[in-house]
């Protein structure tokens, strides 16, 4: 019986306070929809008043309020025989005459009442005796308002006027009403007078009290179950990693909280520190384990990983898209007694919910959004795309900084992303370094660390990274790479700077912020200031003289460099400051603490933002669009070596038009739109908003962290041998043409070689190369006469020569050059892989030259890039003449 009451009061109330339509009329059923038992059975709890209780031991205690319930569904509108009762024990002097009939007082006060003349329900506060219709209301009485307004003449015009406050709309008590925190004004209530006889009783016991309690239920209800939801994710995180103990569920639901919400939490603050962290780490894997790419590839690799489809289609495989929160709308509030009513089935979903757009397997997210009919029994939703993504990056922000780096990682292996990497490709990577050592004294190299203020243990790292493409007279690589991992990381502490300084910061302005910090002009000067530009290995007379003219303009005093036109800004200045930080991640074993304190030290004078050099087409195009103005960007017109840039801004009763030359088109838009804006400005149009700098001279600050780091540093030895003990312990035997035989390495390894001249037909033998996995196939060998004294460099083993530094390739031609040998033939022998990443295997040949001349051949492993799979190949054949005895010390 009691089950049956605790659910009619439910239905009741929630129709009330949620759409409250059935009121305005005759009578209600309560209980008689079962639908929201059968189809609701998640939703099913049960919302009670309660009261304080005394017990015997003076303690209070919270009990349900029956009593209440009960009298609420003895209302006359639900057909209640009892409240027939109640008015027929009436008393004169004790009653009200209402619209639907004479009431005690004692029931109308604290009862809810609705007025059939306006549609409107009220809460019954007081009676108030002292006040009735005829009294005087600004020099007219409340009979004759009823009168001129609605044409209602009162009959009983002297009872007692009522104190009544109107009905509120339920609202999303969830939204962020204080975004700019401005302070909270006080509520106060607002209360009218009515005659009641203009009243109708709806519900007997229903104050105002219950109505504002039962008010807060769907907004309360609503962020519970999001915590819930929260919880939820965690329980599965949590059964695949261990790590995920350390988060918060309330750390999760802002993760899972869109910005479209409008509430005090959302994801996108840590969706911004997540993003950089993902770029940072993918980039990394990328950068150790695939050596044979360069940076464009990376950067593409990179970009297939992180871009926000791949993250979308790897949280639609773990489910993650049904934890994303919605924003809340009170009218889609479902629980037992207010149940859905789109019943949706497999024969009319297509119907109930239309799509907006179609989606294919190869769509970007742009193209994922769609539109929706609205929720169903079966809570059926469309998200874009790009939102799912976001959630992606915001849950990698969560874990960063409740539990770290090794948090996120597992976070990152368990939706799918590969982050890990090989100790011997890291150590690859910094070994190849060794390749750059050729050009040890054409730079300062002590300067240099001076300078960046770290001490090198691979110096090659750093002197690769001050290496211009254009210079390509050494056997090492340019920066590019390393501007690329670089980049990464940069990107990574700068976020997580802004992200511990400025707690109060939208994304928006962090992004802008962190352009401000590290775009290419800001790092430019930070070449200039630290001298990097004067080592830059360079084979480019543009370069050199544009390098320079930036170098002249930034040593000018503020007042000459307004008098001058500002020369366009070379990206090699910024690109080396990101290279060298790439170097300084790799050179300390990855670890962050030193590159982040390198950071601070570098953009020290960028992070202060006391010149904040914001991007003045964008602040332009705000302006404009706030103040509903016009603006035209006529196509640049290049006349001789330079180009003429026009903005035109239409205010109301006037057209601007702004003029700008320079040798760059963007330059000259830029300084466009700054004359733009300085003259509106002169006029009076300015910004509605805040500018960033009035909201950081106003936000409060706390101390600069480093963001989840919490690995350990990688340590190995300097510079490993290129070449392995494999290769190193093998033998070459003399031996009868046709004759097989075996050379064993003291590890175990056996090599298999059949050995002939070259006109007796060929056979190989394969080495293995343990530093990169390689196999080397070296065919043929004859008698071979007259060895020259040939130096092979093997990194620890020390041999007396004059080769030193070289690539395996640059040996080998030398080799060929000195004995008087013909150039050896390089051979691209197989392709593999797909069209837009594939493969290449090449074979050098090489005649040596004697009484029988013998043919040697090399097949290398095969390589992204061409000339790493002929430095592959020519690996084998140096190998091969080294141990053949051909020094360089004695002619041929």
């Amino acid at each position: 019986m009691k089950m049956k009451i605790a659910q009619n009061f439910q239905e009741m109330f929630l129709k009330i306070v949620l759409d409250r339509v059935e009121f305005s009329s005759g009578q209600i059923a309560l209980g008689k929809d079962t639908s929201s038992i059968q189809h609701n059975n998640s939703l099913s709890y049960l919302l009670l008043p309660l009261k304080q209780h005394n017990c015997s031991n003076n303690n209070n205690k919270l009990v349900v309020d029956w009593a209440t319930m009960r009298h609420c569904l003895l209302s006359p509108i639900f057909g209640n025989a009892n409240s027939l009762f109640w008015r027929n024990r009436i008393t004169n002097g004790n009653s009200l005459k209402m619209k639907d009939g004479e009431y005690r007082k004692h029931d109308v006060v604290g009862s809810l009442i609705y007025t059939p003349h306006n549609g409107i329900f009220f809460f019954v506060d007081d009676i108030l005796y002292e006040l009735n219709a005829t009294s005087q209301l600004e020099s007219s009485t409340y009979a004759e308002h009823f009168k001129e307004r609605f044409k209602i003449e009162l009959s009983h015009p002297e009872q007692p006027l009522l104190k009544v406050k109107q009905l509120f709309n339920v609202h999303n008590l969830l939204l962020n009403r204080n975004k700019d925190k401005k302070e909270a004004r006080e509520l106060t209530e607002h209360f009218v007078e009515l005659p009641p006889e203009l009243c109708c009783v709806k519900i007997l016991g229903f104050s105002k009290d219950i109505g504002s309690s039962l008010s807060l239920l769907p907004s309360f209800m609503h962020r519970l179950e999001n915590l819930l939801v929260a919880f939820e994710l965690k329980h599965l995180m949590l059964s695949s990693f261990a790590e995920a103990s350390l988060v918060r569920a309330e750390c999760i639901l802002e993760a899972l909280t869109t910005e479209k919400c409008m509430e005090r939490l959302s994801l996108e603050r840590f969706e911004v520190l997540g993003d950089a962290f993902l770029k940072y780490v993918v980039g990394r894997h990328s950068f150790i384990s695939f050596e044979g790419l360069d940076e464009g590839k990376l950067t593409w690799r990179r970009s297939c990983i992180v871009n926000n489809f791949n993250l979308y289609v790897l949280a639609i495989k773990k489910d993650l898209q049904i934890f994303i929160r919605e924003p809340f709308e009170p009218s889609q509030f479902f629980a037992l007694g207010h149940p859905c009513t789109k019943f949706c089935t497999k024969d009319n979903e297509s119907i109930l919910h239309p799509r907006k757009y179609k989606t294919h397997s190869n769509s970007s997210c742009e193209n994922l959004e769609l539109a929706t009919g609205g929720r169903c029994t079966r809570a059926h939703r469309w998200l874009h795309g790009k939102t799912i993504a976001d959630m992606v990056e915001a849950l990698v922000g969560v874990f960063l900084v409740e539990s770290g780096f090794k948090a996120a990682f597992a976070f990152l292996r368990w939706i799918g992303i590969e982050i890990d990497f090989k100790i011997s490709d890291y150590e690859m990577a910094c070994n190849l370094s060794y390749n750059n050592l050729s050009l040890e004294e054409s730079m300062n190299i002590d300067a240099l660390e001076e300078t960046i203020g770290h001490e090198f243990r691979f110096k090659g790292l750093l002197m690769e990274a001050l290496i211009h493409p254009s210079y390509n007279k050494h056997s090492g690589g340019c920066y590019q790479r390393l501007e690329f991992l670089g980049d990464a990381v940069l990107e990574y502490l700068i976020t997580s700077y802004l992200f511990s300084v400025y707690p109060d910061l939208k994304p928006g302005q962090m992004t802008d912020l962190r352009s401000i910090a590290v775009n290419n002009t800001s790092l430019a000067h930070v070449a200039v200031r630290r001298a990097l530009h004067k080592h830059l290995v360079k084979d480019s007379n543009g370069l050199t003289t544009a390098v320079n003219k930036f170098e002249q303009y930034v040593g000018l005093p503020d007042p000459e460099k307004e008098l001058v036109e500002e020369p366009a800004c070379p990206k090699v200045l910024g690109d080396v400051v990101e290279s060298c930080v790439g170097a300084v991640l790799l050179d300390t074993g990855l670890d962050l603490k030193q590159v982040w304190s390198l950071m601070l030290d570098l953009l020290a004078p960028a992070l202060s933002f006391s010149d904040m050099q914001i991007n003045s087409l964008r602040e332009l195009r705000e302006l404009c669009q706030s103040s509903n103005f016009e603006l035209r960007l006529p196509d640049p017109v290049k006349m001789l070596e330079v180009y003429n840039v026009n903005v035109e801004v239409g205010i109301p009763g006037n057209y601007l038009t702004f003029k700008a030359t320079n040798r760059s088109s963007k330059a000259a838009r830029k300084v466009a739109a700054q004359k733009a804006l300085l003259k509106l400005k002169a006029l009076g149009h300015n910004h509605k908003n805040k500018t960033l700098e009035e909201i950081l001279r106003t936000t409060p600050k706390q101390k600069a962290k480093l963001i989840g780091f919490d690995e350990e540093p990688l340590v190995i030895e300097t510079y490993s041998s290129p070449i392995t003990d494999e290769f190193a312990k093998l033998s070459i035997k003399e031996v009868k043409p046709d004759v097989k035989f075996k050379s064993t390495s003291e590890n175990g390894d056996c090599c298999s070689a059949l050995i002939g001249s070259a006109v007796e037909g060929k056979a190989d033998f394969n080495l293995k190369n343990g530093l990169t996995g390689e196999r080397v196939a070296v065919v043929g060998r004859g008698e071979l006469n007259g060895a020259s004294n040939i130096h092979i460099n093997t990194g620890n083993h020390e041999e007396t020569g004059l080769i030193t530094c070289k690539t395996s390739r640059s040996q080998l031609f030398e080799i060929c050059a000195a004995c008087f040998w013909n150039k050896p033939i390089f051979e691209c022998c197989k392709r593999e892989g797909s069209a837009h990443q594939p493969l290449f295997t090449f074979k050098v040949t090489v005649q040596v030259q004697g009484a029988k001349p013998t043919c040697i051949e090399s097949v290398g492993y095969p390589k992204a890039q061409k000339k790493a799979a002929q430095e592959s190949a020519a690996e084998g054949a140096v190998w091969c003449l080294k141990h053949l005895g051909y020094t360089l010390n004695s002619k041929t």
